[in-house]
C-alpha cells in the first residue's frame, strides 16, 4: 500500500470545492495510507476561521467539516514524540512523500533536497 503525508491545503479541499479539489478527493478513493502530523488540525481550524470571517463558509458548515475530519481515513501522528528524530524520520520515509496543494511550498521544495519527497496534488501518484 502506498503511503502519503497530506498537508492542510489538501485536506481542506476534501470539504471546500476549490481548485484541485477533485485531485485531493482522488486520494480518498484510492487504496492509500494517508497520514499527517497533528499540526494539520490547528491549520485546518485556522483556515476554517478565516473562511468564516470572509463569509466563504457558515459557522454550521465549518462545524460539519470539523466533525467530518474526525472520521476521515487519515492517521494523525503526535508531533512531540517525533521532535528529536524528525529529520531522521523524514529522510528515512523516502517512499512516503508529502502531497500538497500549497503552490509556494511546492515551488520551494522543487529547488531543494526535499524535491523527491514532495508531490503536487495533481501529480500522478
Amino acid at each position: 500500500m502506498k503511503r502519503f503525508v497530506v498537508d492542510a491545503s489538501v485536506a481542506m479541499k476534501w470539504f471546500i470545492p476549490e481548485i484541485h479539489s477533485l485531485a485531493a478527493a482522488r486520494l480518498l478513493e484510492e487504496q492509500l495510507f494517508l497520514c499527517a502530523p497533528e499540526l494539520l488540525v490547528p491549520q485546518l481550524g485556522n483556515t476554517l476561521w478565516k473562511k468564516m470571517r470572509r463569509q466563504e463558509v457558515s459557522r454550521s458548515e465549518a462545524a460539519e467539516i470539523v466533525r467530518a475530519m474526525e472520521i476521515m481515513p487519515l492517521e494523525i501522528f503526535p508531533s512531540l514524540p517525533l521532535l528529536d528524530g524528525a529529520f531522521e524520520i523524514a529522510t528515512s520515509l523516502q517512499n512516503c512523500p508529502l502531497v500538497t496543494a500549497d503552490s509556494r511550498l511546492h515551488a520551494a521544495a522543487r529547488s531543494s533536497p526535499l524535491a523527491p519527497h514532495v508531490a503536487w496534488v495533481e501529480d500522478e501518484l
